[in-house]
């Protein structure tokens, strides 16, 4: 019985996936625990601002590469060195010009959008480390869409270690000399970390693989076909990040205005995404690693139009992330200030997990939704229903802020969008299917 479900791709690729997403993730959390501990309430906070930039312009650097290359190396007899040496070129062209753009803005941006001058170097350094990302994404792509996930994980493991051990070096050191020097320092690990990555899947290369002349000319079917699929996706995201990006510039000006401190604003928001929301989605690797495995499957089943088979697979996934999410939300509602003190080291933000905890369980079956829309070329309804919540969410912030409420303007904006998001999925997925 165990050899048979081994045989199944999807399975075993799911297996692998959690198994190296829950060590992968474990790696991540100590990181998250040295970093909180060092940077402290005050620097988390700064860290916790600039992280919306980062995500944004992460995003904007894959250019949802991964997803779309892994749905066009999952089709029979379609050439995967063909794709992947065709996008590689132009996700470097872009990069470049992202990196320009980064350099023309920091400033404006942290000085007067983000209200604090000590991140324009850490903003700049996003810009390096963007190439770095955007071919890692690219080769992800691939052993996604062969389902190969073994070399894929095995990365993922070398990455957080060698980034665990190199900041576990530098971060006592650069704190001692300032809090934007150690961020800076966060950052740019990644430079490192991504190559290391990349070394690492390549060795997880098939054997036999030969690369020709011809592989390596970029060809004009191939970047046509994986932008149709990745900018739409893109686009997607784009809006989901963008409205991650204004959330801090909107709720520190608006709270600035009605009268808070720029000091609670800052502690605050980094209780609130250092501590509260890092402690409640623990178990979101399980999300990630399930959804990544059901793009190249849940694609092929409609690509032959085995509806019943698409419903069975989301049934599952979407049942299994409610489980486990279930689960870790009670277990941290009922104890939540044993967990924050056993990983951060703090009691702060108790009120704000309380409030928010029973409705995170939404966002366990948010991802594999969306990812759902995906893998059903419904790139676009995906969009729609990002740019709608994404609205509200910025909306509720503005508003509620005026309130006098605090940081619950934004705990508010998180649980409307969730329902909304949610919701809309759920509906959109029936029409297509049923």
């Amino acid at each position: 019985m165990i050899k048979k479900l081994f045989k199944n791709k999807f399975f075993a690729s799911t297996f692998i996936l959690l198994t190296g997403g829950f060590l992968s993730k474990f790696l991540g959390f100590i990181l998250r625990i040295i970093i909180s501990r060092y940077l402290g309430t005050e620097g988390l906070g700064l860290y916790s601002l600039l992280m919306p930039t980062f995500s944004l312009f992460i995003v904007i650097a894959t250019l949802s590469f991964p997803i779309a290359i892994s749905k066009l190396v999952a089709i029979p007899k379609r050439s995967s060195k063909k794709v992947i040496f065709s996008i590689i070129p132009v996700s470097l062209l872009f990069n470049i010009i992202t990196i320009i753009i980064l350099f023309i803005i920091s400033r404006p941006l942290a000085t007067i959008f983000l209200k604090e001058g000590r991140l324009i170097y850490p903003i700049i350094c996003i810009g390096f480390t963007l190439p770095f990302i955007g071919l890692s994404s690219i080769i992800k792509g691939y052993f996604w869409g062969k389902q190969r996930m073994l070399p894929y994980i095995l990365s993922n493991i070398s990455e957080q270690i060698l980034r665990l051990a190199i900041l576990i070096i530098c971060i006592p050191k650069c704190i001692e000399i300032s809090v934007e020097l150690t961020i800076s320092v966060i950052i740019l690990v990644n430079i490192l970390s991504e190559s290391f990555s990349v070394v690492v899947m390549l060795l997880g290369l098939p054997k036999g693989v030969k690369i020709q002349k011809e592989d390596i000319k970029p060809n004009k079917r191939d970047i046509k076909d994986v932008l149709n699929i990745s900018v739409p996706s893109t686009s997607s995201k784009v809006v989901g990040s963008l409205a991650h990006f204004f959330e801090p510039i909107i709720l520190t000006n608006v709270l600035l205005y009605v009268g808070y401190s720029k000091n609670f604003i800052l502690t605050e928001y980094g209780i609130i995404n250092g501590y509260v929301l890092g402690l409640l989605l623990i178990p979101q690797f399980f999300t990630q690693s399930i959804s990544t495995a059901l793009i190249p499957e849940l694609s092929k089943y409609f690509y032959i139009g085995n509806k019943k088979k698409c419903i069975t697979r989301i049934k599952q996934i979407v049942s299994l992330s409610l489980l486990i999410g279930l689960v870790s939300t009670i277990i941290i509602y009922l104890f939540p200030n044993y967990f924050l003190n056993l990983i951060y080291n703090t009691n702060l933000g108790v009120n704000y997990i309380k409030v928010l905890a029973p409705f995170m369980l939404m966002y366990f079956i948010d991802m594999p939704l969306s990812n759902s829309l995906q893998a059903l070329d419904k790139s676009k309804e995906s969009m729609y229903i990002t740019i709608g919540s994404s609205v509200i969410k910025l909306l509720i912030i503005f508003i509620t802020s005026f309130f006098k409420i605090g940081m619950y303007s934004l705990i508010i904006s998180i649980i409307v969008s969730l329902l909304f998001s949610t919701l809309c999925y759920i509906k959109t997925i029936k029409k297509v299917l049923y």
